[in-house]
């Protein structure tokens, strides 16, 4: 089975870039598609400097979603938005005041990433961060998703008026021109040792392996890309009850379970049944005492308005979006005129043109989260 391969190198332009993360992608390009994949064959999809992060987010989606093994390569730098303090990777227009709005949330990677088999993903980040986030990191781990491969290295921010050099995935590249890919942790430790005296132990080193063959995840998509949806959501029910007995109804471990039923359902067609879980998700996060700004929580809600705009049927569509619309008044979310593309529809849907098949725009809304 082929590979896919997402190369991602991003950094501002202008006096807040950190490192020139673009430089990377030459050496990169001249690595064989099949080398940087380690599989027989491989699609490749470079992403150089983006400028927004919608388009990340869209090229991230697709590769996700392909079939067999993802390595994703991420060259750039960290920073912190100021109204949450989550790390985000800064693209082409983001400043530290724009962040985040201009820059690419590293929680997206979490999201898109955790419905894959297991022992099917690798990432290899060679990422500087800037001061603020630095100070968080060193307490706080870069969280990128259960079930993925992680190597690579956080710097700290270059001496002032420096823009540092992606020394790491270059010496990831270098060693992939060779023409063989040792395994991601080989190949990690290669390049640490090739750049070891410039980054005098300051850096933060990443290392993580993949799960267990047996992860339930695995099973699951196995079953979805087989057709099996009913199979499928059977076994992540299944796995919801064990998590809701065990650690609660409102517990991150039942909630996961239930996102994944929300994914399920998408996946089968069910556009209602999706967002109707995806809505009650939102609900129970903000119960439990979460903000309305909360990664999840605007997650769930941008989700769950992704999925009202592909229900045909005007029934569940006026009931869903009822619901909606008191939620988005909660949880208004990142795109502008959110809120507001909901009361449109529903006024739409109570004219008589909107009896029988419902006709969305659902183009004014796309899923950004």
């Amino acid at each position: 089975m082929p590979g896919t391969v997402l190369l991602l190198a991003a950094s501002p332009v202008g006096k807040g870039r950190l490192v020139d993360a673009a430089s990377v992608l030459p050496v990169l390009a001249a690595v064989a598609p099949a080398v940087l994949s380690g599989t027989d064959t491989a699609n490749v999809v470079e992403l150089a400097d983006p400028l927004e992060p919608q388009a990340v987010l869209t090229r991230l989606r697709a590769a996700a979603a392909a079939p067999g093994p993802l390595t994703v390569y991420v060259t750039g730098q960290l920073q912190l938005d100021r109204r949450q303090r989550l790390p985000h990777l800064a693209l082409a227009r983001t400043t530290a005041s724009t962040a985040r709005y201009t820059a690419f949330p590293w929680h997206w990677f979490r999201e898109e990433l955790r419905l894959r088999p297991a022992d099917a993903t690798t990432l290899l980040l060679d990422l500087h961060a800037d001061a603020e986030t630095w100070e968080l990191l060193r307490s706080t781990p870069l969280d990128s998703g259960r079930g993925n491969a992680v190597h690579g290295r956080i710097a700290p921010p270059p001496s002032r008026r420096t823009v540092a050099q992606p020394a790491y995935m270059k010496a990831v590249a270098t060693i992939l021109r060779s023409g063989f890919r040792p395994p991601a942790e080989q190949l990690h430790q290669q390049a640490l040792t090739r750049i070891a005296p410039e980054s005098a132990g300051t850096d933060l080193v990443l290392s993580t392996p993949g799960p267990a063959v047996g992860d339930p995840h695995a099973v699951i998509t196995a079953a979805v890309q087989s057709g099996r949806h009913p199979e499928a959501d059977a076994l992540a029910a299944r796995h919801e009850q064990l998590a809701v007995t065990a650690h609660g109804p409102a517990s991150e471990e039942a909630l996961h379970w239930a996102e994944v039923r929300a994914d399920l359902a998408m996946f089968a067609g069910d556009a209602a049944r999706s967002c109707r879980t995806w809505l009650m998700i939102a609900t129970a996060r903000l119960n439990a005492g979460q903000a309305p700004d909360a990664p999840a929580v605007e997650a769930a809600v941008d989700r769950a308005h992704h999925q009202w705009g592909q229900v045909r049927d005007t029934a569940p569509a006026r009931e869903l979006g009822a619901a909606l619309a008191a939620l988005r008044g909660r949880v208004p979310g990142r795109r502008e005129g959110a809120l507001d593309h909901v009361q449109r529809q529903l006024r739409q849907l109570q004219t008589p043109a909107g009896t029988g098949t419902r006709i969305s725009d659902g183009a004014a809304f796309t899923r950004p989260t």
